[in-house]
């Protein structure tokens, strides 16, 4: 992952928030990279291994049948957490389709964190501390209810990690797996995901 510093300058007049925001809508991303907002700063992450990518589509294709018409699946959407600064483009997210059909047309606006329903994050190689710790927190305050952390790179090995019920900037509850392992979501989604499908 690569950072560029954004200096807001005078004519900002002290809105680093709006500034990075419009700096962050009008990037030229080379296809396939992310674009993301923290601590001031904008990061550019390269695409992930094909392993990434594999286990992403088994998620969706694992959700599809059961997730109502009305709730959306999104690979490379933009969420953002303005009270924290930051702005995330999370490997799935989960929200209510309403929010990107009626997103204008003309502007490329981050969807508000605390409408998803539920935050993936698969882990690569040189990020995989961003998602165990930052990520984790920023989804918690946001609040975020559902967070979905598949760790390819867990010192342990492989795992999986359902965090829930998030309360004043931290999940209460969390359950882990071993790849291999079964992982149940919560309800509404109430979906039962089977990690030994995930490549390593």
């Amino acid at each position: 992952m690569t950072a560029a510093m954004v200096e807001p300058g005078r004519n900002a007049g002290g809105r680093a928030w709006e500034y990075l925001l419009q700096s962050w809508r009008e990037l030229d991303v080379p296809e396939g990279w992310r674009a993301e907002i923290d601590a001031g700063q904008i990061h550019l992450a390269p695409p992930p291994h094909p392993f990434h990518n594999e286990i992403a589509e088994l998620l969706q294709r694992a959700r599809y049948g059961v997730l109502p018409l009305e709730i959306g699946l999104y690979q490379t959407l933009g969420i953002r957490i303005g009270s924290l600064g930051r702005l995330y483009v999370p490997d799935l997210a989960m929200v209510p389709r309403r929010l990107v059909a009626g997103a204008d047309p003309d502007v490329a606006l981050p969807i508000d964190a605390a409408e998803a329903l539920l935050v993936v994050e698969i882990t690569s190689k040189s990020n995989a501390d961003d998602d165990r710790k930052k990520k984790l927190w920023a989804y918690a305050h946001a609040p975020v209810p559902v967070y979905l952390l598949i760790d390819r790179f867990d010192l342990h090995g492989p795992t999986t990690t359902l965090f829930t019920n998030p309360e004043n900037g931290v999940y209460k509850d969390s359950h882990r797996v071993a790849f291999g392992d079964v992982v149940e979501l919560p309800k509404p989604f109430a979906v039962k995901i089977d990690t030994g499908s995930f490549p390593v």
